[in-house]
């Protein structure tokens, strides 16, 4: 049923899932209802909830206007459910933040195919990544798509590969004189996300295990035959489907190499994975194995939600 709810792309799929993204959102935060006393946390809480919807559209409007999947709306959905999936991802605003800009310079790299104004896209994703940076400093990996896409498109001009170091410049420039004017908080808050941390023991009950033990081999049912789909697609889709394959390939690498790790790290491989597993229901000849593999992701997300309510 669900599947095929949101088999195509209408209005009220979004109203639907928005909806769905507002109450999990209030019921993750219901524990603890302090906040609505002061009004400086409580428009925190408003604009993050904002920065979730928008993302939210973002990945929409990313899926669709690039033709990375069909007139449908399982990518949103899946994206929803990974952040019903790791609940803590809801509370953390530095990583909804990076996040967010993530996907900003993820739509301005897939764009860049159509060759329309190349250098102001590379510039916008470069700066829009150094930003997602300063609220966590390992997402500056991400810098590694700003190459591959000038490698794919436009790597004849030299001017291009001189744009992201102008937008590092940039940042550099801004951050600096922001840091100095508010005090060394800043600097001290970047210099702690530095260090590289291989300590996975972070789990603060055992539903944030089952929960990591369970998206992993969702992760991977999705991913292996997406690597082996992209050779298959339209010639002028297949860089685009190459950087969403990287653009997961590196969340992981943030989610490794970050230093304070928690499940909520794994925020910057959804939306790349909520388009490789479109792309797998897509794929499926059955409507039952859609609607199997949808509702089995929802009645699991969901579980592990309320078990940790």
């Amino acid at each position: 049923m669900l599947a095929s709810i949101f088999s195509k792309t209408r209005p009220i799929n979004y109203v639907l899932l928005g909806i769905t993204l507002v109450l999990f959102y209030g019921l993750n935060i219901s524990g603890d209802l302090s906040w609505l006393s002061v009004p400086l946390l409580l428009g925190q809480k408003a604009g993050l909830l904002l920065l979730l919807c928008a993302s939210v559209l973002l990945v929409g409007f990313i899926t669709l206007r690039n033709t990375l999947t069909k007139a449908n709306s399982y990518a949103v959905v899946l994206f929803i459910l990974f952040f019903i999936l790791f609940p803590t991802t809801l509370v953390n605003g530095k990583i909804i933040v990076a996040n967010f800009f993530l996907l900003l310079a993820l739509r301005r790299l897939i764009s860049l195919q159509s060759l329309i104004s190349p250098k102001e896209k590379i510039f916008d994703a470069t700066f829009w990544i150094l930003a997602a940076s300063v609220f966590h400093f390992w997402c500056i990996i991400y810098l590694v798509m700003v190459f591959v896409s000038i490698v794919f498109h436009v790597a004849r001009d030299y001017r291009n590969w001189i744009i992201p170091f102008v937008a590092l410049m940039a940042v550099s420039i801004i951050y600096i004189m922001v840091g100095l004017s508010i005090g060394h908080n800043l600097f001290d808050h970047l210099f702690d996300d530095m260090y590289v941390s291989f300590d996975f023991t972070y789990f603060e009950n055992v539903y944030q295990n089952i929960a990591l033990s369970l998206f992993a081999p969702v992760a991977l049912l999705f991913l292996l035959p997406y690597v082996g789909s992209i050779n298959s697609k339209p010639l002028n889709l297949q860089a685009s489907h190459k950087k969403v394959l990287y653009s997961f390939l590196i969340g992981v690498g943030i989610y490794i190499l970050s230093n304070h790790k928690n499940n909520s790290l794994l925020i910057f491989t959804f939306a790349p994975l909520a388009i490789m597993g479109a792309n797998f229901m897509e794929a499926q000849k059955s409507d039952w194995t859609r609607e199997a593999i949808v509702c089995s992701i929802a009645a699991i997300a969901f579980f592990i939600f309320f078990a940790q309510l």
